[in-house]
């Protein structure tokens, strides 16, 4: 009997550190997960930075006359949204870096917030690769010249420019996912009743 209370006892005494334990890894995880977070939205801040630069500088002259960027609107558009992008990136790594509780309110910001400026970014680099695209090959149909041959370094520029667009498409793609997955996770599978329809899932924390 004495024995089988000291094993008990044991037990007893080792649970707490073993539940401390466990909340320990937890929370380690939760911060290199917090930590990776802030990296992915970091790096689209030098991505739309470097891509805003590069299109900024697009433009020549020659004898044949002058182009910059400033002179088709989809490069204006892709200068705008740029700028855009940096600033959301910076904003949301300095809120995830910031350890605070997960709200349904916050998970739902994010999500929508990262939706939005995915499509937005996505269609400023599909626009303005059409212009470029006709820049280099031209249009007999709408009478549209091909201009590289004559201004080929801003042509080179601005193509450079439009490549690391889409860079920081794929870096909020994936933080489109993850957003998504941080939202709907919070969730309980909805639960099917025989007869009596499904069950509305339950937000939990």
């Amino acid at each position: 009997m004495m024995g089988d209370k000291r094993e008990n006892g044991s037990a007893t005494a080792s649970s707490p550190m073993e539940l401390g334990s466990g909340d320990g890894d937890e929370g380690v995880n939760k911060s290199s997960m917090r930590t990776a977070e802030t990296l992915l939205r970091l790096f689209p801040v030098a991505l739309c930075t470097l891509s805003l630069v590069v299109m900024l500088k697009s433009s020549q002259t020659n004898d044949f006359g002058s182009l910059s960027y400033s002179d088709l609107g989809a490069f204006k558009y892709l200068v705008h949204v740029n700028g855009i992008c940096a600033g959301y990136s910076l904003l949301s790594a300095v809120f995830t870096a910031m350890p605070r509780p997960s709200t349904m309110s916050r998970a739902w910001t994010f999500f929508l917030l990262d939706q939005v400026l995915t499509y937005i970014i996505l269609a400023a680099g599909a626009v303005s690769s059409e212009v470029v695209y006709l820049a280099y090959k031209g249009d007999d149909a709408v009478a549209w010249s091909a201009a590289c041959g004559t201004f080929g370094g801003f042509c080179r520029k601005t193509t450079a420019a439009i490549a690391v667009t889409f860079v920081t498409v794929l870096f909020y793609v994936v933080l489109s996912l993850l957003s998504s997955y941080k939202l709907f996770s919070k969730y309980d599978a909805p639960i099917c009743f025989n007869g009596k329809g499904i069950e509305i899932a339950a937000f939990h924390t």
